[in-house]
């Protein structure tokens, strides 16, 4: 079985703007946590985040794809020719890491606290 996508993040510039938007047209519930705002989109769903990072990349879109160990799959992902943009960084529900595909797509991989 593959590697489930557990959660996504649309970045921007402005969040409470971003955040009026997405709860407007998608009837989406937003709450503040820390300096992001999180998204439940309803029962079924997957979970995701609004934020602004306060730099480059201000606009974005990415997915996060749950593994069991980050570094491992940064060095399998950067064998197939994608690079590593953010390598394993610790929050305190787990850990993430970013990559880029070899067309410069960024994904983001996710391995919860244990």
């Amino acid at each position: 079985m593959g590697n489930n996508v557990v959660h996504f993040e649309i970045g921007c510039q402005d969040s409470p703007a971003t955040q009026k938007f997405y709860t407007s047209l998608f009837d989406w519930k937003v709450s503040p946590m820390g300096p992001a705002a999180m998204i439940d989109t309803g029962e079924g769903g997957i979970g995701g985040h609004i934020t602004a990072l306060g730099h480059e990349p201000h606009q974005y879109l990415t997915f996060y794809v749950e593994v069991e160990d980050l570094a491992a799959a940064l060095k399998k992902a950067e064998e197939l020719g994608g690079k590593t943009v953010i390598p394993p960084t610790q929050i305190p529900t787990g850990s993430f890491a970013w990559f880029s595909d070899p067309g410069g797509n960024v994904v983001g991989l996710w391995k919860p606290a244990s």
